[in-house]
């Protein structure tokens, strides 16, 4: 596993031992990071449940400004943080232990570009996408990138959050939801 483009490129990232994290094919990071390769620049991440912190670190060496990376296991916040040693990315990163859905009802600021890639099996995903919607912790004009299993579908957000499309790497599904921008609102 490694970084693909930007200032880190070609660093190799370190991996959890164990079937409990699942990180992102290459594949299927290339595809994201080619959907995504102009609304990166200066913007504001959050790389939900980080596992080995690879897409917000992706995002960081691709010239995103800040991310934040949440997991809940102790061993992967100690993973994310030796990866972004090894990447020289850690001035822009801000680490997180904790449960993702406590995070988000604690949150007070706007990301611009949301990853979330949980455990397929662990039905977190669409509690995530809702609790983002409803709390509306997107930018506007910003993106999600939701990773799934390809057969699955997700739900549509209330506005002014809409699924932008939704991609597919043979069994892996990629969401993008975007959200409109506040002119875009009623008056």
């Amino acid at each position: 596993m490694r970084v693909i483009t930007g200032s880190a490129r070609g660093r190799r990232l370190k991996e959890l031992e164990g079937q409990e994290t699942r990180p992102t094919t290459d594949r299927v990071k290339e595809g994201m990071f080619s959907i995504l390769q102009f609304d990166i620049e200066g913007r504001r991440v959050l790389d939900l449940f980080a596992g080995t912190g690879q897409l917000g670190i992706e995002a960081l060496s691709r010239g995103a400004a800040s991310a934040v990376l949440v997991d809940r296991r102790k061993d992967a916040v100690t993973l994310i943080r030796e990866n972004l040693r090894i990447t020289g990315l850690q001035d822009r990163a801000r680490v997180v232990q904790g449960d993702a859905q406590e995070y988000l009802n604690s949150l007070r600021e706007h990301f611009d570009l949301i990853f979330l890639d949980p455990p397929y099996e662990a039905g977190l995903l669409e509690p995530a996408l809702a609790h983002i919607a409803r709390f509306d912790i997107l930018s506007p004009h910003g993106i999600i990138v939701a990773e799934h299993p390809a057969d699955r579908v997700l739900p549509a957000l209330a506005p002014p959050y809409f699924i932008h499309r939704t991609y597919r790497y043979g069994k892996i599904g990629l969401t993008v939801y975007h959200r409109a921008g506040n002119e875009e609102s009623p008056q």
